[in-house]
């Protein structure tokens, strides 16, 4: 009996119950929407720093920035020296520096600490280098036919000088040991292989794609560190924004190179659960003193740019808006169901002289209040879906600028390789995924829409007497 009068009541006034529904369908379709571009956000802003910390890293520990100590010529300027040699004029002389990239080091031993600490799944250390290459000739200079002085004294020499010529590039050692942790795994290696687990101390390098043209460097060539050569076995490709590094080797030869002997300038980390990040980072603060731990979520406040433009609008501008829609709707439809009810005395004061109980009447008010709502959540959830499909399709282009975090992280947002500038801007395309989450959370409110216009509706019916059918003339 419920059903079949639910049923004639609805296909008999079905423009106010699609009234009611399209009010409650385009409130959910707008939320269905926000949710969709704030989700496209967040994978387009972990996009931006997954090419700067790689795939897999939740945060990165680095030393605490320390004031240098008087004197100390280490973190100065490069030093170069040259020997004079008999008969060098014109003979070409070469040197290269290697030198520690931005950050302090930390012992070898911290990465096994990080490791211990509760919710870390898993740390790998990192020594990220800058090589200053210094190459060139000096000229010795001469004394012209002619200007010699009296008693076989000189004239004024002229010509000489030196011609150098300086280059420099960055090598990241990496640990080849377990390679599904830190800024690697930001590149698609487009042409050879990877590092192999056993080539912990082997001469073998992987260098950038960029970096490769450059140099017109191909696999199977050579290059030369600080004296020691290195064979190409891989080219990378960042899939997105600039690399890491120019060249990556393994993790003991950079030690070697540098004089960093086991040292590393950042121990890249991955959690158990990412919603512990947070509480995994305050862990290693408290038992690691001298050490600073950034973050993704850290990173993400030096990200500007459309992106954050953006984005801010879409978790500001557009939660707020959803909310104030949805209660318009909500509002609309309890009062748009209760004005129904106010034309339907009659029938409902009849309904009652004939026996029907006022909860029999107000849940059969509350049931096609809720199959409205239902009908909105469908229409609603066509419409969101019709959104985020266009939003995904035009894939609007937005920009992302990312600069430093401070003294101690350097460019390279969480404790990376430092990059070849102090920012960077990296394009990335939007796009609107839709989860099961937002298709629950739409039907949700379908069903608290429903419920709510139906408490409106039910009230009033509630109140509602038999003599009130015999004031009524419809």
């Amino acid at each position: 009996m419920f059903f079949t009068y639910l049923r004639r009541e609805l296909r008999r006034r079905r423009k106010a119950a699609l009234v009611v529904a399209s009010g409650l369908a385009l409130g959910i379709a707008l939320v269905i929407v926000v949710s969709s571009v704030s989700a496209g956000m967040e994978q387009a802003q972990g996009k931006v720093l997954q090419s700067l910390y790689g795939l897999g890293t939740d945060m990165t520990v680095t030393k605490a920035a320390e004031p240098p100590e008087e004197g100390d010529a280490e973190g100065g300027r490069p030093r170069f020296q040259f020997d004079a040699k008999d008969g060098g004029s014109g003979e070409e002389q070469s040197t290269d520096r290697v030198m520690v990239q931005g950050f302090q080091t930390l012992s070898s031993s911290t990465v096994t600490k990080v490791g211990e600490q509760q919710g870390v799944a898993g740390a790998v250390g990192g020594l990220s280098l800058n090589v200053v290459k210094v190459n060139g000739q000096f000229t010795q200079g001469e004394i012209p036919p002619g200007q010699g002085g009296p008693g076989g004294s000189q004239g004024r020499v002229q010509g000489g000088g030196a011609d150098f010529e300086v280059n420099s590039y960055t090598v990241y050692g990496t640990d080849v040991t377990n390679l599904a942790i830190g800024p690697l795994t930001s590149s698609t290696i487009g042409k050879g292989r990877t590092f192999r687990s056993s080539e912990t101390d082997a001469k073998v390098a992987v260098v950038d794609e960029s970096y490769a043209k450059e140099k017109d460097l191909a696999l199977g060539d050579t290059v030369t560190i600080s004296g020691t050569k290195f064979e190409i076995v891989g080219i990378a490709t960042p899939d997105s924004g600039d690399a890491a590094a120019n060249l990556y080797i393994p993790l003991e030869q950079a030690q070697t190179l540098s004089g960093s002997k086991d040292k590393v300038t950042t121990v890249y980390v991955q959690v158990t659960d990412s919603q512990r990040i947070d509480a995994v980072k305050s862990t290693i603060q408290q038992n690691i003193s001298g050490t600073t731990v950034t973050t993704s979520a850290d990173l993400a406040d030096t990200v500007s740019g459309s992106l954050s433009t953006a984005s801010s609008l879409a978790a500001n501008v557009g939660k707020w808006l959803s909310i104030a829609v949805l209660v318009a709707a909500f509002l609309v439809a309890g009062l748009l169901t209760m004005s129904a009810v106010s034309r339907r005395v009659r029938e409902f004061g009849t309904l009652k002289a004939l026996g029907w109980k006022s909860g029999r009447v107000t849940r059969q008010v509350v049931g096609e209040a809720v199959v409205n709502g239902l009908a909105g959540g469908v229409l609603g959830i066509a419409l969101g879906l019709a959104g985020a499909y266009a939003v995904t399709a035009v894939s609007p282009t937005l920009q992302a600028q990312i600069g430093a975090t401070g003294g101690t992280a350097g460019p390279g947002g969480m404790g990376g390789p430092v990059r070849q500038s102090a920012s960077q801007a990296i394009e990335v395309a939007l796009t609107a995924p839709i989860s099961l989450t937002t298709i629950g959370t739409a039907v949700g409110l379908a069903v608290a829409g429903g419920l709510i216009a139906g408490a409106f509706g039910g009230w009033r019916a509630s109140r509602l007497r038999p003599a009130d059918a015999l004031r009524r003339v419809e």
